[in-house]
């Protein structure tokens, strides 16, 4: 178990490790795949990419989705989708359509795997694409869902300003967007969930 500083969440505090640990070690493809900060090659299928694969646990899901009053009207996007379970989990429990984004296409299919596995009513809401969320077309999601990096979330901001419609809902797992304060913030068991809404108009020091 690891002990943690106050103000940081423990699977917040394992993934800094892990990518800390990541230049350490840089002999080690394997482990950098699992391990390095930023673009790293993963050996399932030697693409780069940007953050490492940590699961958001079933309780923080639900937290976001409860945050985000997320209902069947909504679209949700999840960027760095991993095995599925935000936009699934969407699905099951308000009937809400979701799209989920990857680098890594081993977890596209996992995610892919896991709406057939949740039956047609599921899979015929959701899909999967792999895709760079520095590039991927999400400006139609009403709900934007993450548990990236904080240098990941920054260099989203501005797209986020720019691209996504006024109202439309954020919320990030674990890490916050800087100087954008959150409306809300959550603190659940080992995990902290932030929440906000995209405004009409960004002020001028958030937009870059």
């Amino acid at each position: 178990m690891l002990n943690r500083p106050s103000h940081m969440t423990a699977h917040a505090q394992v993934r800094r490790r892990l990518l800390a640990a990541g230049s350490l070690v840089p002999a080690a493809p394997m482990l950098l795949a699992l391990l390095a900060p930023s673009r790293v090659a993963a050996r399932e299928d030697m693409v780069e990419l940007d953050v490492p694969f940590v699961p958001t646990p079933m309780s923080v899901v639900d937290a976001m989705l409860d945050m985000a009053k997320v209902t069947s009207n909504d679209l949700v996007y999840d960027l760095g989708c991993g095995d599925g379970r935000i936009v699934i989990r969407a699905a099951e429990r308000f009937g809400a359509r979701g799209v989920g984004v990857d680098l890594n296409p081993v977890r596209v299919k996992e995610a892919q795997a896991a709406a057939k596995r949740a039956g047609r009513a599921i899979d015929s809401k959701v899909r999967f694409e792999v895709g760079d969320v520095f590039k991927f077309d999400f400006s139609p999601a009403t709900v934007v869902t993450m548990y990236l990096l904080p240098s990941v979330n920054l260099k989203l901001r501005p797209r986020i300003f720019k691209e996504l419609k006024p109202g439309t809902r954020i919320v990030s797992h674990d890490f916050d967007m800087g100087d954008w304060e959150p409306q809300a913030k959550r603190d659940l068991d080992s995990s902290t969930v932030y929440f906000w809404t995209v405004p009409a108009k960004a002020p001028a020091n958030l937009k870059s």
